[in-house]
């Protein structure tokens, strides 16, 4: 696999604290690379920083072979960014979904977001019109995931995706995940604490502590670190 994301030495802080630091870390196209680890350990952090909504304080971040610095507000076309907790527009569902692809003028807007909204198990006849106000926690939470689906990014970062959903809601999420990456060729990462969910969509598990890439603790789970080059020994398996 060709390298999507390739990070040296990159350092962030916040208020002058450290919270993330990468000696060495290699993320591969094509792949769905799970987050895991305790909360603050860095996984969020390090989502916003692969979405370039922020900068690394120190070190370089490439993608796709090339420096990442100063050209943030063009990547983010390629890069999508699903937060811990998404918000609707005070619109319709139709309108929520195909927002990006308008601002984008895509065509086909109109199937793009059924499609999007099937994925996702909303049924586009019974769902499209509704408003914002008409949904449940869990729906609200996929209508949000169908508006970055809709946009086909070459990438989609997820920030626990399943937090709050019931089982059903869970494997709906899990299932259009996955179709984004069979069918349009989607990289994802996704970080997440429910570890049977996570380890049943991911390639492989990248583990953080305290702000390090960390290897899983006894009773965590035994994920290979395959798409990890860590030049310190918290960043390798045992």
């Amino acid at each position: 696999m060709s390298a999507l994301y390739e990070l040296s030495g990159v350092v962030q802080r916040y208020a002058g604290r450290e919270v993330l630091h990468i000696d060495h870390l290699v993320l591969p196209a094509g792949a769905i690379l799970g987050l895991a680890g305790p909360n603050g350990g860095g996984k969020s952090t390090l989502l916003r920083l692969l979405a370039f909504l922020e900068a690394p304080a120190a070190g370089e971040l490439l993608y796709l072979g090339q420096p990442t610095l100063g050209r943030e507000w063009e990547l983010r076309g390629e890069v999508t960014y699903f937060p811990q907790e998404p918000y609707l527009l005070k619109r319709s569902v139709r309108a929520n979904v195909g927002y990006g692809l308008a601002v984008r003028r895509a065509p086909d807007i109109r199937e793009r977001v059924d499609a999007a909204l099937a994925q996702v198990g909303l049924d586009p006849a019974r769902f499209a019109s509704r408003s914002w106000r008409q949904l449940s926690g869990g729906e609200v939470k996929r209508v949000a995931l169908a508006a970055r689906l809709a946009l086909r990014p070459r990438v989609l970062l997820l920030d626990e995706p399943t937090a709050n959903l019931d089982r059903e809601s869970a494997e709906l999420v899990r299932k259009a995940v996955l179709a984004a990456r069979e069918e349009q060729g989607t990289s994802l990462v996704i970080s997440g604490h429910d570890q049977q969910w996570l380890r049943a969509i991911s390639d492989d598990i990248l583990w953080l502590r305290e702000g390090r890439l960390a290897a899983p603790v006894a009773g965590e789970g035994h994920e290979r670190l395959a798409f990890v080059s860590a030049t310190n020994d918290q960043g390798r398996t045992p």
